[in-house]
């Protein structure tokens, strides 16, 4: 789920929960708002963290201030060891 997408979740949450006055037999739409809120809460959470872990990760593949490998290539995965 991208941040987007649980916003979205948020927004549509907080209509049907505060804003939309129906009276429903079948469906308590209030509780529906609030359970689409939390599910995009927890969304969005779940997106920050992914976010901040890959932002990380490409910090580290910069090689930590360390000097580049000899041998030809910048990947160290695609070099041969002899």
């Amino acid at each position: 789920m991208t941040i987007g997408a649980a916003v979205l979740l948020i927004a549509i949450g907080a209509i049907l929960r505060y804003a939309i006055e129906v009276n429903s037999d079948v469906v308590d739409i209030p509780t529906v708002g609030l359970i689409l809120m939390i599910a995009g809460g927890l969304g969005l959470a779940l997106s920050l963290l992914y976010e901040l872990i890959r932002s990380n990760r490409d910090d580290d593949s910069t090689g930590g201030g360390q000097p580049p490998l000899s041998g030809g290539s910048e990947d160290p995965t695609r070099q041969i060891r002899r």
